[in-house]
């Protein structure tokens, strides 16, 4: 599958590769690592049109939504934004996802990973039915674009004269006029950076690409690929469906009951199969790691104690940003205090490792 921008990565020169079916820019003639500290210093523009997109709206959205996933949205007032999940009914993740509150009270988004979407729009179907909701698919006919960084705000300024975007804070939802095109702009985004994410008709996508980059240049920005993308996510230690977390792994044992969870307030799926998780207590927890031996820890590496295999990594890099090599992975619970030292096995041979505070990395940038 093609983004709508994916002419434009091609005539730009960037290397595409395949990422989950989809044909993704992984990085452009700068390079990853000058992507990634571009984005850190200045801006980066990302194509996020990849990710699932969709509309939640009737008078029964509000009960629908507290059903299928984690967060109290009763307390989403229109016009804000948070991170959530869908579960399983054992507390599993088939899903980390963003809900959208629009200025319309029963108008909802939800933005869906791209290689989960269309299992996570069949499952919302099929838990539909009981709910006076209506689904609608918009991902064909609109773009999702990320403009991330703390010149960001800078960058966009001058694009959107009808709104202060120094007035707009954390996780909020305007919907604004960018370079004459219709916007719907959220300030989230997947690099700790502060920024923006934008939903517009498919139709604008490119001449508001274009236009972004012609008023990002005095301020250094550079279009981002997924490689950029993958470092700074993993530098603030955002996890990636399908290494963090999956339906294997529940949002306790990640670290992520407070950022996406409210268990009291709403019974919604895997409710229960999470309240008997917190009970027990997790069988493994993530944790971060550096290596103290030179050594790339990657996905699936043993982390090892004295000989004995006690979790595995499930995300490895140079991160650019330090200068070190970092990762993340499950293991035993006793295992994970900061400073305990562990091994990454690396090609059968234990590199030496301890386990550090998470996130690796915290930007100076938000104000």
């Amino acid at each position: 599958m093609e983004t709508k921008l994916h002419h434009w990565h091609v005539r730009a020169g960037a290397r595409m590769i395949d990422f989950g079916g989809w044909d993704m820019p992984v990085q452009y003639g700068t390079g990853p690592r000058e992507e990634h500290t571009r984005v850190r210093e200045a801006a980066g523009l990302f194509d996020i049109d990849h990710m699932g997109r969709l509309e939640v709206s009737g008078p029964g959205a509000l009960d629908f939504l507290q059903r299928v996933q984690t967060w109290d949205v009763s307390r989403l007032g229109p016009g804000r934004a948070h991170y959530s999940m869908l579960l399983n009914d054992t507390g599993g993740v088939i899903d980390d996802i963003f809900v959208y509150h629009r200025a319309d009270p029963a108008s909802w988004l939800l933005v869906l990973n791209a290689a989960n979407t269309p299992r996570d729009i069949s499952w919302l179907q099929s838990q539909a039915r009981d709910f006076a909701v209506s689904l609608r698919d918009i991902a064909r006919d609109t773009c999702m674009v990320a403009l991330q960084g703390p010149s960001a705000r800078e960058v966009l300024q001058p694009l959107c004269p009808g709104i202060d975007l120094g007035a707009v804070k954390y996780h909020r939802v305007v919907e604004c006029v960018a370079a004459g095109a219709p916007v719907i702009l959220c300030t989230t985004g997947y690099t700790g950076e502060p920024g923006f994410e934008m939903l517009l008709p498919a139709s604008d996508c490119t001449r508001l690409w274009e236009a972004i980059l012609e008023s990002g240049a005095p301020h250094r920005l550079v279009p981002c690929g997924l490689a950029a993308r993958d470092t700074l996510r993993a530098e603030a230690c955002l996890p990636l469906y399908g290494n963090e977390i999956d339906e294997q792994h529940d949002p306790l044992s990640a670290g992520l009951a407070r950022a996406a969870v409210s268990l009291e307030g709403h019974d919604f799926i895997g409710r229960k199969g999470l309240a008997a998780l917190a009970l027990q207590g997790p069988r493994a927890v993530l944790a971060g790691f550096e290596m103290e031996e030179p050594g790339v820890p990657r996905h699936g590496y043993p982390i090892a104690v004295d000989g004995t295999e006690v979790g595995r990594v499930t995300t490895g890099l140079f991160s650019p940003s330090t200068g070190k090599y970092l990762g993340m992975g499950y293991v035993e619970p006793d295992r994970a205090a900061v400073g305990q030292r562990v091994s990454i096995v690396i090609r059968e041979t234990p590199k030496a490792a301890r386990i550090v505070e998470r996130p690796f990395y915290t930007s100076p940038h938000w104000r």
